[in-house]
């Protein structure tokens, strides 16, 4: 057997015995084991010691800041079923390959969002942030073994395919999707502006349809306004890091257009998948005189953001149209508005991401993003499950015209007093 092929059946002997010698103290047996293979490798396989080292980081970081107590166990069996699964016969695969899928299975266990970032994966997290990127245009997470579409972008080829938020894609380009990471996934779904994908639809417990859509260049503009009938109607579709600036130009344009009449603002952040929790209390900050924002709460610690005096919209009414689609940065938006009294909610009850990832940088053009916290609205309550708006107005996607913006645009003329 060559050295590497050694190594390859080294390394998941070694997560299996440790599944099976962890018990009082978990992570000792298994970072002894560990580190007796790493030495034996290190001078003879220096590319499949660094593989091992970059498991042994993701687990260790894993260990320490994931946003619950982990069973080092549990983790192992996680990583070990993660090459089982990819790999019946490992001496027959690469160290990277066995190393990759030990990650992803141990990753998987935790939560849907927490996935290794290799440069690819980390390029396209970066240009997402941006607002930037190829591709069609979709916000998905993993749920059940499926690819379930959050939401759609403003203005991209899958909105305009007629995409919707819970639509489930079980294939592209005929192949399957289920067992894939989410990483991957999305990556079966990126590609070059021009080309096309085909992808297998299931909505509603309604037979699969196929939809081809063709890939452009994505340019995220995050907030788009317009100024009807004396009300200020903003459009925020995602949390990247221009988002802040864009709105306060947004509030600022029109009250210049309105000149000295404005009746309030409707806030959409319907299909809005969320971003950036920074750039999501900003605006929060920007909307409330005074008060807490947001609460999260990791495994070690503690962290309450609160509005300082000063508000943009000068007291305006405020309405805010949530829907199915409406996930994380965009539900503290939401939920820290409706908890204040700043704004009533119309729509439907938002998606109900509650969690914090943060991107951990490894110094390679990779990276770890690993849910580290859970946050909470500043009445207390948790945001999984999803906020209920205080009016609830269903969209009839088969009928013209947006109810929804039709019922917020009366309602705040109902609170102006017009």
């Amino acid at each position: 057997m060559t050295l590497r092929r050694a190594f390859l059946v080294g390394f998941l002997a070694v997560i299996l015995a440790a599944c099976g010698a962890v018990r009082k103290t978990p992570g000792l047996e298994a970072r002894s084991a560990a580190s007796q293979l790493a030495a034996q490798a290190r001078d003879e396989a220096p590319v499949e010691y660094s593989r091992f080292r970059l498991f042994a980081r993701v687990f260790d970081q894993v260990r320490t800041y994931y946003v619950e107590s982990v069973d080092d166990a549990a983790l192992l069996a996680a990583a070990a079923a993660g090459m089982r699964d990819a790999y019946p016969d490992p001496a027959k695969v690469s160290v990277a390959k066995l190393v990759a899928a030990a990650i992803d299975g141990m990753l998987d266990s935790l939560d849907p969002y927490s996935a290794y970032l290799d440069k690819e994966n980390y390029i396209a997290v970066r240009d997402q942030t941006r607002g930037r990127f190829g591709g069609i245009g979709l916000h998905v997470t993993k749920e059940d073994n499926a690819i379930k579409v959050i939401s759609p972008i403003d203005g991209t080829p899958a909105a305009a395919a007629g995409m919707r938020p819970g639509d489930r894609i079980t294939h592209a380009d005929g192949k399957p999707l289920s067992g894939l990471t989410l990483r991957a996934a999305v990556l079966r779904l990126r590609g070059l502006a021009g080309t096309r994908v085909l992808l297998t639809i299931l909505r509603d417990g309604n037979a699969p349809f196929d939809v081809a859509i063709e890939r452009a260049l994505i340019e995220i503009k995050a907030v788009r306004w317009v100024l009807e009938d004396d009300v200020g109607y903003i459009r925020i579709s995602t949390f990247n890091a221009r988002v802040a600036d864009e709105f306060v130009r947004a509030v600022q344009d029109i009250r210049a257009r309105a000149g000295g009449w404005l009746a309030g603002f409707v806030l959409d952040l319907r299909n809005n998948p969320g971003g950036l929790l920074e750039q999501s209390v900003v605006i929060s900050d920007l909307l409330l005189e005074k008060g807490e924002i947001v609460f999260t709460k990791g495994r070690s610690y503690q962290r309450r953001f609160r509005a300082r005096p000063g508000d943009i919209a000068g007291g305006l009414p405020i309405v805010v149209l949530v829907n199915k689609g409406s996930a994380s940065a965009a539900e503290i938006l939401a939920g820290a508005l409706k908890d204040h009294g700043r704004a009533i909610l119309i729509g439907v009850r938002t998606f109900g991401k509650g969690s914090v990832q943060t991107i951990i940088p490894f110094g390679n053009n990779d990276a770890l993003k690993l849910t580290t916290a859970i946050y909470y609205t500043p009445s207390g309550a948790s945001v999984e499950g999803g906020i209920p708006p205080d009016i609830k107005v269903l969209q009839d996607d088969d009928r013209d015209g947006d109810e929804q913006r039709q019922r917020a645009f009366v309602e705040l003329n109902r609170i102006a007093g017009r």
